[in-house]
């Protein structure tokens, strides 16, 4: 087993985290109203962990992002740019949430107030991530 540097492996953990969430997102109690879990849109009532709306598509994205990340965690500049971009990319769903927020034809997301909250922290989270760990050098045996 080869070595990762720190941002591959923080790359690689949010990456996990994604597709793990991703996989909740379809399994009844852990999600509740299942039942009305919707493919997408802000009439879908179901919300993971009883918190944060989600709908069929949502849950693909999740899916989806993490296997981008867990695939991009293989290169040092590769986990640096999914951090730094996925993290904007969140960033961006913030603003986007408070545009679209409640039953606003834009949210076909769908999204509330909570993942609003989680939306920023992860874009931070991220960004932040990749630009401190991002800055150690590269490992000798690691691709740029």
């Amino acid at each position: 087993m080869r070595d990762r540097s720190t941002v591959q492996s923080a790359a690689l953990l949010v990456g996990i985290l994604f597709f793990v969430l991703g996989i909740l997102g379809f399994v009844p109690g852990i999600t509740t109203h299942y039942g009305d879990l919707s493919f997408a849109g802000h009439d879908s009532g179901a919300k993971l962990f009883g918190i944060f709306q989600t709908s069929i598509l949502h849950n693909v994205v999740h899916l989806l992002f993490g296997l981008i990340g867990i695939a991009m965690a293989r290169s040092w500049e590769g986990a640096r740019t999914f951090l730094i971009a996925g993290g904007t990319i969140y960033l961006v769903l913030f603003v986007y949430g408070l545009l679209a927020h409640g039953g606003s034809g834009w949210n076909f997301i769908p999204v509330n107030s909570a993942d609003n909250v989680l939306h920023v922290a992860l874009g931070v989270v991220m960004v932040v991530l990749g630009l401190v760990l991002g800055r150690e050098p590269i490992p000798a045996d690691q691709p740029a």
